[in-house]
């Protein structure tokens, strides 16, 4: 057994100059205890890794992929104690298997995987979520952050924090080790307690000041916020105090939002839509933005008695940047047309507002939004009808239904009858998709339901009459 004693839990160096030796000496993973100072090593690490023994020794050394150091310079710095045996394994692995580090799929280059990626967001949450207060040292200023990584990253992220704020006199405590920057030289101290650190200062109240201005309740999305940033961090961020308040109102801001623009335009409707429009062409709200070609909005009157709302765009709606220009659309068009209603004087627009789709080959193909993504676009479909006040409004198919009443709608139980929308918004109709038409085999029951069709969008046009 040989006992491996490294100086700091983030020792690469250290690990990288016992591991080559180790290796030469064709030293198995299970004979190996790794020990940081004088704390306990890892004595069972061999029982959690890959027993494989190493190669013999060839004469001189061997390379190694650049992922792989790459790799082991981000998991040294976990808290995982079996770390250092786990990159020895694969270390050994890769001397017999050299295309080890291109199979993603072997158990134990996952489990290092996952150590990384551990490593790579606590880097980012203290690039992210470090506050620094000032306090004046005979005056001359410094600034004191407080932070509580999970992992041994204070040493490697210092130089982020150097680049960032070089001209000035800073430093970083941490429970296990403290960094301070002079302007021109870093040094490391011991450890130290959160009493260490400065409570507030007058920069705090200018910061949440502005930050109370700018926090916009269209992007308000509360579980992703909470994934990005954990509560753990809000204790150090003098902005997070602000945040519960601010999303209780973000309601009443949001109704408040468009209230403002009717007023900041003279109660010019048409005015405030397309600055509602404009907001939501950089709409980040789901994932859904990153793969479409643009946000399809809503068009027609803004005085509109009656409003359409759809699904989600398709691919020539993706394209042309208008809603109904596809094959459902002009299924649409036929029906309205045969129904009575001229779809100039009427409002169209969709649950979703991005293209949701599988790439196949050169096609991309229509995917059903999810909860989530119909969730997060309400938003705009609120404003749409908050400016529009149509008297009837009829969802087509069980996505716009979704959108319209908050809940998961059975169109066969709910379909051809008057619902009370519950915020007072007039009534919803709800009806079938008209891309429900084109996906039926069976030409007569396609008649027959394009017929039914025509029929509720019929009786929806004379609600609008009797309101």
């Amino acid at each position: 057994m040989r006992l491996v004693t490294l100086t700091e839990d983030d020792d690469f160096d250290g690990w990288r100059d016992a591991a080559r030796e180790m290796v030469a000496a064709a030293v198995p993973p299970s004979d190996v205890v790794w020990q940081v100072g004088e704390g306990p090593g890892d004595l069972f690490a061999g029982n959690d890794s890959d027993d494989t023994p190493a190669a013999p020794a060839a004469s001189g050394g061997f390379s190694v992929p650049r992922a792989f150091l790459d790799l082991a310079r981000s998991v040294v710095l976990h808290s995982d104690p079996t770390r250092f045996s786990l990159l020895y394994t694969l270390l050994t692995r890769l001397r017999t298997e050299p295309k080890l580090m291109e199979d993603r799929a072997d158990p134990l280059l996952r489990r290092l995987d996952l150590l990384a990626k551990d490593v790579r967001r606590d880097i980012h949450k203290m690039r992210a979520f470090l506050r620094f207060r000032e306090l004046d040292e005979g005056g001359t200023p410094r600034f004191v952050a407080w932070f509580e990584p999970d992992h041994h990253i204070v040493r490697a992220n210092a130089g982020f924090f150097i680049d960032r704020f070089a001209s000035m006199r800073w430093s970083i405590l941490t429970p296990a080790i403290s960094i301070h920057w002079d302007g021109k030289k870093l040094e490391q101290g011991p450890g130290a307690a959160k009493s260490d650190a400065p409570g507030g200062d007058p920069i705090e109240d200018v910061w949440k000041t502005y930050y109370a201005s700018i926090f916009n309740p269209a992007r308000v999305k509360v579980g992703a916020m909470l994934k990005e940033m954990p509560r753990k961090y809000w204790k150090n961020m003098p902005e997070t105090a602000l945040v519960p308040g601010l999303i209780a109102g973000a309601q009443a801001r949001e109704s408040g939002m468009i209230t403002t623009a009717r007023e900041a335009v003279g109660g010019n409707i048409e005015l405030a839509w397309e600055a509602l429009r404009d907001e939501a062409a950089g709409c980040t709200r789901c994932p859904l933005y990153k793969d479409a070609t643009q946000t399809v909005f809503g068009e027609g009157p803004v005085d509109a008695r009656l409003m359409f709302v759809g699904e989600q765009p398709g691919d020539q709606e993706d394209l042309a940047g208008k809603p109904f220009v596809g094959p459902a659309g002009q299924v649409f068009d036929r029906a309205i047309a045969e129904a009575g209603i001229d779809r100039a004087r009427v409002y169209v627009t969709n649950a979703v507002k991005h293209f949701k789709f599988e790439q196949r080959g050169k096609r991309r193909i229509h995917s059903k939004p999810g909860a989530g993504e119909i969730e997060a676009c309400r938003w705009w479909i609120d404003q749409e009808r908050m400016l529009v006040k149509p008297q009837v409004t009829v969802a087509l198919g069980a996505t716009a239904a979704r959108s319209l009443l908050g809940r998961v709608v059975t169109i066969g139980r709910e379909r051809g009858r008057a619902i009370e929308l519950p915020d007072g918004g007039g009534e919803a109709w709800i009806t079938v998709h008209p891309s429900f038409l084109l996906r039926l085999p069976d030409e007569a029951a396609r008649a027959q339901e394009y017929a039914r069709f025509v029929e509720d969008l019929r009786m929806a046009a004379g609600r609008v009459s009797a309101a």
